[in-house]
């Protein structure tokens, strides 16, 4: 097959399914070729080495990439962020109907909604299928991140519709996304969900921890938070099981490692509980390096607060969490809540229920070593079997083949 893979964001920025994905398509047998912008996520700014123009090509991981202009833009502003995603969408359906008649698919990866628009648009003058990959559901994530306001969300709520009634199939993260749109009436033929991978990978000869990190593990019993520091993480719950569990185990501490808009208040929060010695903030750190720290972790800790939206979105945090073995002490909800759960790995307690979280964690603290050991090793096989990139990239691709033969 020749694919057309267009994506608003891709490597050198920290695209998920960037140019990995795109290379084991490639390996797989197919004509793969990138359609996306000039780098500038998430800072907002054009990478080095690059100037903004109205087309470029270069050759990335062996794959051709054409860059498409956009206005560079990601920060607060609402206006600004209008720009860039509708400069985008003006480029890549420019592109679509001068070079679209050249592939035989077009596999969109949304959000934001934008390319999969312009998709919508060339595919139906040049009569090709297009697949739209689903990572946050639009409009629901754009209502609940507060940058819309109702008469924008329904707007893009009709967008929507438009796209999903013409895609030859719509691929999904979860199961709760699959259900949410065949309540919007998506026909279930249309409608394949592929669970995320985890970005983890093992240890490389010569890596070391920071020895910060280092000092402050030591003789501890280490419960680890790793990534962004928000509203939706609502870690002020964790905070709170940590200190009461702290007090029935006075080995534990809890290290936050990373950044975000509530880094400062948390900060704040534990100063104010005199809990300096039991919370420990650290600056983030490189990606590779973060699993070296799960790595040493004794338990991965997280919490994402109710939010209907998230029952029916599986935070990424699930499947990297189960990737690198380590037992779980988790306040989530829903479908994140349920792998976890069969994973074998984790305890499992409702979101903003700190004392319940606590329990969890006294509960994984006062198992043994190799009790501990165990869960995780039980993660590690649940991901491996359902959750790898290689079951990912086989779905993806006999999803492809399906719509390939049915068009032919």
């Amino acid at each position: 097959m020749r694919i057309l893979y267009l994506t608003q964001w891709f490597d050198p920025e920290p695209a998920f399914k960037g140019a990995a994905f795109a290379r084991a398509l490639a390996d797989a047998g197919h004509e793969v070729e990138v359609a996306t912008g000039f780098p500038n996520y998430p800072g907002g700014k054009l990478y080095q080495g690059y100037r903004l123009r109205p087309y470029r090509s270069e050759t990335i991981n062996g794959l051709k990439v054409h860059r498409l202009l956009l206005y560079p833009s990601h920060n607060a502003s609402s206006l600004k962020r209008v720009f860039n995603y509708l400069g985008f969408f003006l480029s890549s359906l420019l592109f679509g109907l001068l070079r679209g008649s050249r592939y035989d698919i077009v596999y969109v990866y949304h959000p934001p909604l934008t390319p999969a628009l312009a998709a919508a648009l060339f595919c139906a003058v040049r009569r090709k299928p297009f697949v739209v990959d689903i990572q946050d559901l639009w409009p629901d994530s754009v209502a609940a991140s507060g940058m819309a306001n109702p008469r924008i969300v329904g707007a893009l709520m009709r967008a929507c519709n438009f796209v999903y009634r013409r895609a030859a199939c719509l691929i999904v993260q979860s199961e709760g996304m699959k259900g949410e749109l065949a309540r919007r009436g998506v026909a279930d033929d249309r409608l394949s969900t592929v669970f995320n991978w985890a970005t983890y990978q093992p240890p490389a000869e010569g890596q070391r921890l920071p020895e910060t990190i280092v000092a402050a593990f030591a003789g501890r019993l280490n419960l680890v938070y790793g990534g962004n520091m928000g509203q939706a993480q609502q870690l002020t719950v964790l905070i709170d099981a940590a200190i009461a569990a702290h007090r029935r185990e006075p080995a534990i501490r809890l290290h936050l490692i990373g950044g975000g808009i509530e880094r400062d208040p948390l900060r704040q929060k534990v100063r104010d509980a005199g809990a300096d010695d039991i919370v420990h903030f650290h600056p983030p750190v490189a990606r590779d390096i973060m699993d070296r720290v799960f790595d040493t972790a004794d338990i991965l800790v997280m919490h994402l607060k109710y939010d209907p939206l998230y029952l029916i979105t599986i935070p990424s945090k699930t499947q990297h969490y189960l990737a690198c073995g380590k037992p779980i002490a988790a306040g989530v909800s829903g479908e994140a809540a349920d792998i976890l759960n069969g994973s074998g790995a984790a305890l499992v307690v409702p979101p903003s229920d700190s004392a319940a979280l606590a329990g969890a964690i006294e509960a994984l603290a006062a198992a043994s070593a190799s009790d501990r050991s165990a869960k995780g090793a039980a993660g590690r096989a649940d991901y491996d079997a359902r959750f790898s990139f290689a079951h990912a990239i086989h779905a993806t691709e006999a999803i492809l083949h399906r719509i390939w033969e049915a068009r032919r």
